[in-house]
């Protein structure tokens, strides 16, 4: 038997490695997800590692808990009015998007393969999406700086279309163990998956926002336990009463994200973090179940599904997706060409396995070759790809410095104190509670001789000094809310 020191130190070794190749992926331009892969692979029991692990339920199992975290962190960093301008074109992907490249990718593998046209319609089905660990990663990492409603778009659609692809593939696998259903039957099944997903994440979202604010811990570490805690009922709420987990818990994030809650910015800090090594473990997993030996003999295969994933499915199905987009052919073709595919596909291919199909091995093999080529080819080239088609903005050095100095000379226009008189009603109150109009801070108290940062939980008391900050068009909304509170305004603050 292992000693369980062994164990750890094995696993340091792994997570370390994958934290050092993820600096060397910064400064080569090849994506850290596909060093996260071959690491996996060469620990395995075909690589020098010689670590045999064959067992689909548990990578399955590990990549499902992974991507609920990842989507819950990429919702909980993206704000709703950002996507708010590209819901439609980013829904018209994840959805018309998915079933346009399941189909061409489908009809394609079953005249090029050895598949039938359901087995190669749920091959489609499962490298339909792109992956939200891959984009998420590169679009958000140093050195990529994209126009913004191309990130958003691209983020939205890496987020919302798994629930899509989820819904077909297990549709698909349904339809080839009882020939006698039809693909209406599965109608139902998508109102199902997709209703109830979409009613618990917003739901199961606001009521998560409502208890961290409202439960007052005695102990800030357990915020992280309590939304950690809020993902996994989330998602397994979700999934036991039918519904689509993947969607709730992307929905539950982006509502939790779009509000004010107590340590925001903290938790979504820990939440990226939390994510990073989820992300890392799901491709260490996968890579770990994947065999080269079995890989290698349909590497041709692989290849030719590869590409015409990349040069015809995924273009085509953005073009006829975005056809009514007020978006120019350029960013369209940037669109295409960053349909990374990446953990999500992987696991998804786990399905087949476990339904115990005939070429599921095959269709897992052929997965994990396509998902390499993608993030090889497409993932290396986003930045070559973004300035040939003059869709990329480069880092200016400067930019922070300049934005500063113009703004020193007019902090103090920005600032306004205001001075909490006694038995006010909103002394006693928590900053959270205050209703404060949006875009409104309170950056600093005075209290007695004390001055000190508030936060969301800092209760506010009669004869507090509050400096808060606002924009210059916020100053009538600020004197209704100091009207309203019986608080007197006084004049704005030097700085």
């Amino acid at each position: 038997m292992i000693r369980a020191e062994l164990l750890f130190l094995i696993a340091a070794a792994v997570l370390l490695l994958s934290v050092f190749a993820s600096k060397f992926a910064v400064r080569s331009g090849i994506p850290a997800l596909l060093l996260f892969l071959v690491i996996g692979m060469l620990a395995g029991s075909d690589g020098p590692g010689g670590i045999y692990f064959d067992d689909p339920w548990l990578s399955q199992s590990v990549g499902v808990l992974a991507l609920a975290f990842i989507l819950f962190s990429g919702g909980l960093d993206t704000q709703w009015n950002q996507i708010r301008p590209v819901l439609a074109s980013g829904l018209a992907l994840s959805t018309f998007g998915v079933l346009i490249t399941t189909g061409l990718m489908g009809l394609f593998a079953h005249l090029a393969f050895e598949l039938s046209l359901l087995e190669g319609l749920l091959l489609g089905a499962i490298v339909s999406s792109t992956d939200a660990a891959a984009v998420f990663s590169i679009l958000r990492g140093k050195g990529v700086r994209l126009r913004d409603r191309l990130s958003q778009m691209l983020e939205m659609e890496s987020g919302s279309n798994d629930p899509m692809a989820v819904f077909l593939t297990i549709g698909l696998i349904q339809l080839l163990r009882d020939p006698s259903l039809s693909a209406l039957s599965l109608l139902p099944l998508f109102a199902q998956q997709m209703g109830l997903g979409f009613a618990l994440g917003i739901g199961l979202g606001l009521a998560l926002r409502a208890v961290v604010n409202r439960l007052n811990l005695e102990y800030d570490g357990l915020y992280p336990v309590l939304t950690i805690s809020g993902v996994l009922l989330i998602y397994g709420a979700t999934a036991m009463v039918g519904g689509n987990g993947f969607l709730a818990v992307y929905l539950a994030g982006l509502i939790m994200g779009s509000g004010d809650f107590i340590h925001k910015r903290s938790l979504v800090s820990f939440h990226d973090g939390l994510a990073w090594l989820v992300q890392i473990t799901m491709f260490l997993t996968l890579g770990l179940q994947v065999f080269p030996s079995e890989v290698i003999p349909l590497a041709g295969d692989g290849l030719l599904a590869a590409l015409f994933l990349i040069a015809v499915a995924r273009p085509a199905s953005v073009f006829i997706a975005l056809a009514f987009s007020p978006l120019t052919i350029r960013e369209k073709l940037l669109i295409a060409w960053v349909g990374l595919r990446g953990a999500a596909p992987i696991v998804l291919a786990t399905f087949p396995q476990l339904a115990g199909l005939a070429q599921g091995d095959v269709i897992f093999n052929l997965v994990f070759f396509i998902v390499l080529t993608s993030v090889l080819l497409q993932g290396t080239l986003i930045i070559p790809a973004a300035k040939l088609l003059r869709v990329y903005e480069p880092d200016d050095p400067h930019e922070a410095e300049r934005e500063f100095a113009s703004a020193r000379g007019r902090i103090g226009d920005y600032l306004t104190e205001l001075i909490v008189p006694h038995e006010c009603v909103v002394d006693g109150k928590r900053i959270l509670d205050l209703g404060l109009p949006p875009g409104v801070l309170i950056v600093l108290i005075g209290r007695g001789e004390e001055l000190f940062v508030p936060g969301g939980a800092t209760l506010i008391r009669g004869g507090d000094s509050l400096l808060l900050l606002a924009d210059q068009s916020l100053q009538e909304d600020l004197m209704a809310w100091s009207a309203q509170m019986c608080v007197p305004l006084d004049a704005p603050a030097t700085p």
